[in-house]
């Protein structure tokens, strides 16, 4: 499948004299998994439900799945499956009973609720009554839920919130194997860095309402530079001589570790040269690659605020 599975222009909500949303400009590849990420309270909530014609925008188009959404909103939003916050499930049904209720309201086929129990792997809970559960089968269900009508097109809304380490990991498994197996598209948001770090193949970085990046994460990668952790026996004199140089390098506590940031391993070399050539011993060099948390602190600005 080509071309977009979302695409807006300018979309723009405000809350009074907040602006929650602004003139965002979403580009969601067909068969990607894109990463919708921001601290709480970024705008990544009210994206969402504009996307999935909950409330309106203020301004801007949404197209999904090359199709208008405010002119075709019924048709669009049929090939869209969605899980938003909590599930809403009937606790004294069965998982098989909620979702044969959802399947009779949207008119699906009877062997989708068998399809969809398959796919999140609670064929053999199916009989259970949903308040014996755990939440990360709840969540599952809620995700069968959003399967039932075999959408093109899955958004999730911070899916893993609230979830031991357990369900986080099965969430996560069930993502990563939806766009191979089943062919969707899955756009999801979440505060927390860990979701997003190997599954997603695309991301985009919502801050105070703005997209200040969007793009493939290598891409992401390579725009930022790597650092390197030098042992040094004499830390404050390396941090001068570096800077002297042009590098630019701090240091890391009382541990003689120095920081400089560096773009490959040549930089690597040409430091440690220059250290030695000023009388420093370096019993230590490590290039290290920016973890997401690094890149969301340059890209936006913040010294943090994202849960690991």
């Amino acid at each position: 499948m080509a071309g977009m599975a979302i695409e807006t222009d300018g979309l723009t909500r405000h809350f009074g004299a907040l602006t929650a949303v602004d003139a965002v400009q979403l580009r969601v590849p067909c068969g990607s998994v894109y990463g919708f990420v921001g601290p709480n309270g970024a705008g990544k909530t009210t994206t969402i439900r504009m996307l999935l014609g909950l409330i309106r925008s203020d301004a801007g188009a949404i197209e999904l799945l090359g199709t208008p959404l405010r002119e075709h909103k019924r048709g669009c939003l049929r090939k869209v499956g969605a899980l938003v916050e909590a599930p809403s499930l009937y606790s004294h049904l069965t998982g098989r009973e909620n979702l044969e209720l959802t399947r009779r309201l949207i008119g699906a086929a009877r062997a989708s609720v068998d399809r969809a129990l398959e796919i999140v792997k609670l064929t053999d809970s199916a009989e259970r009554k949903v308040r014996t559960y755990s939440l990360g089968m709840k969540q599952r269900l809620g995700l069968a839920l959003a399967l039932l009508g075999e959408p093109d097109l899955l958004i999730l809304d911070e899916p893993t919130n609230g979830l031991d380490h357990a369900g986080i990991r099965e969430i996560r498994q069930l993502i990563r194997h939806l766009p191979g197996a089943q062919g969707v598209t899955d756009f999801l948001s979440s505060h927390l860095l860990a979701d997003l770090e190997k599954e997603k193949t695309h991301i985009g970085i919502l801050h105070q309402g703005c997209l200040r990046y969007q793009g493939t994460l290598e891409a992401l990668h390579a725009e930022v530079d790597n650092r390197v952790m030098l042992g040094v026996d004499q830390p404050e004199k390396a941090e001068h001589v570096l800077r002297r140089a042009g590098w630019t390098a701090h240091r890391s506590g009382n541990n003689g570790h120095v920081w400089a940031s560096v773009n490959g391993i040549s930089d690597a070399s040409m430091i440690n040269t220059q250290l030695t050539a000023a009388g420093i011993n370096v019993y230590e060099l490590n290039v290290v690659q920016p973890t997401l948390e690094d890149i969301f602190m340059q890209v936006t600005g913040e010294e943090g605020g994202l849960l690991q």
